[in-house]
């Protein structure tokens, strides 16, 4: 697929901004991250047909020595939603869920072992509606080692990390059409 456009032109964030005190208090300041406009609900909705399942996904920033990193998941081949694709873990609301930041704990648990008493939750963000029909939730946390991680094979192929000085940095995004 063609690259159509790049990041190359933005500067890249403040390196004090993708810390974890500059995270914190940018949750702070801005209620959760709250200053984008998602698409329409009404169409979303529309689109997928339906009432959307209400989901949740860890988005977990482990806090290491040269940097924040962001903990990744690839989803089992097999699986009927979402298969191969690089995740966060989580998944649908169960009814003993108190709220988002739950169900991304439990989910976060069962798929990467993920331990919540390593996770400090700073805030979540808006809503987003998929195209597969899932109203998911992201929640933010900050991970402090030691950590161990398992994955339940029956839903990850695979955990790993990535610099989130890396994924924030325009420069390294590209923009590509699928049709």
């Amino acid at each position: 697929m063609p690259i159509l456009a790049t990041g190359d032109a933005l500067p890249p964030i403040a390196p004090g901004r993708l810390t974890p005190d500059g995270l914190r208090e940018r949750f702070a300041f801005c209620d959760g991250l709250r200053l984008w406009t998602p698409e329409a609900r009404e169409q979303r909705i529309k689109a997928i047909g339906g009432d959307p399942r209400v989901a949740s996904v860890l988005v977990p920033l482990v806090v290491r020595e040269g940097g924040l990193t962001v903990l990744l998941t690839q989803r089992a081949d097999h699986l009927s939603d979402h298969a191969g694709q690089i995740s966060f873990p989580g998944g649908r609301r169960e009814p003993e869920d108190t709220d988002a930041a739950a169900t991304a704990l439990r989910e976060a648990g069962e798929e990467v072992g993920l331990d919540e008493k390593y996770c400090e939750v700073i805030g979540s963000m808006l809503e987003y509606l998929t195209g597969t029909g899932f109203r998911v939730t992201l929640v933010v946390a900050l991970v402090y080692p030691p950590f161990e991680l398992h994955a339940d094979t029956s839903e990850v192929a695979d955990i790993f990390e990535i610099p989130l000085a890396w994924l924030m940095n325009p420069a390294n995004h590209e923009v590509r059409v699928f049709r």
